[in-house]
């Protein structure tokens, strides 16, 4: 999947994610390839994400996330 996370002052991260867990409004969730599409609010939180055993991680404060045809498009303060 690719995942790209941006934030007022630019992009934060963009590349490939084999697994993402958000920090949702209604609870944390994980988005995996061939994910249904998705909008969602996000909390306060950590955004995970890991491709090839490597990880990687990013703090929000808030944001929305919308899933598509395996593109994850991460908007955060």
């Amino acid at each position: 999947m690719k995942l790209e996370i941006v934030s007022p002052d630019g992009v934060l991260f963009k590349g490939e994610a084999a697994r993402v867990s958000l920090p949702g409004a209604a609870g944390s969730f994980d988005i995996l390839p061939q994910h249904a599409p998705l909008i969602a609010a996000l909390i306060q939180g950590t955004i995970r994400y890991e491709n090839d055993g490597k990880r990687g991680e990013q703090a929000i404060k808030s944001g929305f996330v919308e899933v598509k045809d395996d593109y994850i498009s991460v908007c955060i303060e």
